[in-house]
């Protein structure tokens, strides 16, 4: 086991329903399923059963402006109801006996919440390249590697390093490249390095206090962190004159995708706080 001490817990992140923007935390508690109160809920389109993803922005155009928070701290006893700020500025909470009419509304198309999934949940997911092409939305599964009924894309933890961010910047200086565009939970500090660093974790553990994380796969980058959000723009750039300039082999693909950031699975859970030492286990 090598302590580096250079490497520290920058920020944490939890996304209360999928797809929505989420909370910036100092702190959490991880769970097997991942950060506490992560990905509790999602939308669900009722007409195709799909998850409701910003991943197909054109059905779904403006969900990155739609923010859920918990109306109340968590514990691991129960979920609270979480608070959904529409982007007309209406909020709506999760056990209000109107609320999926007012999404609903507020989307255009039939939608429920659901704190659970079935058994294979799949999304819907645009392909900006294959514009007018009959694979221009594909079909996808969720939560491959995370526990069935969950909503995540595909594991359970998401990292990311500030070296990372730092890269995309120096290739793309025009791009305004900050981690919320990626949707991390954990953003490792890796100081002044300007590097792909977590690339060379996938098949490590990393250990933050009691939690100890094993890191599966990169994770490739579709149209997401392209998107609008907040004040964020819109900007193809991001993937294109940025992301692409890191393709490395996926493990679950079968194949070398543009990546940024890297999946984990729980091998052991805890709390972890902003400003705690990050080891890489060898």
């Amino acid at each position: 086991m090598t302590l580096s001490p250079s490497l520290s817990v920058s920020t944490v992140w939890r996304y209360p329903v999928k797809s929505m923007m989420g909370e910036e935390l100092t702190a959490s508690v991880v769970t097997p399923a991942g950060l506490l109160g992560d990905h509790a809920f999602a939308l669900v389109d009722v007409e195709t059963g799909k998850v409701v993803s910003a991943k197909n922005p054109k059905k779904w155009p403006d969900f990155f402006f739609y923010r859920a928070a918990y109306a109340s701290p968590l514990d691991a006893q129960s979920i609270p109801p979480v608070w959904i700020s529409l982007p007309s500025g209406q909020m709506v909470r999760t056990d209000a006996p109107d609320v999926e009419d007012v999404l609903s509304a507020a989307l255009s198309r039939r939608v429920r919440l659901s704190a659970s999934a079935h058994q294979k949940p799949t999304l819907e997911q645009y392909w900006p390249e294959n514009e007018g092409e009959a694979n221009e939305v594909s079909e996808e599964a969720v939560a491959a590697d995370a526990p069935a009924g969950t909503f995540f894309d595909y594991a359970t933890v998401h990292l990311l390093t500030t070296g990372t961010i730092n890269r995309l910047r120096e290739l793309y200086p025009e791009g305004r490249f900050e981690a919320r565009r990626f949707r991390p939970n954990i953003v490792i500090d890796t100081g002044a390095a300007a590097e792909f660093v977590e690339n060379d974790w996938v098949g490590k553990t990393i250990r933050i206090g009691e939690v100890r994380l094993q890191i599966t796969d990169p994770c490739p980058r579709c149209v997401m962190p392209t998107l609008a959000q907040g004040d964020l723009p819109k900007d193809l750039g991001i993937l294109h004159k940025g992301v692409l300039q890191n393709k490395v082999y996926v493990p679950f693909a079968g194949k070398a995708l543009p990546s940024a950031g890297v999946y984990a699975r729980v091998l052991s859970g805890g709390a972890l706080k902003r400003g705690d030492a990050v080891e890489i286990e060898a």
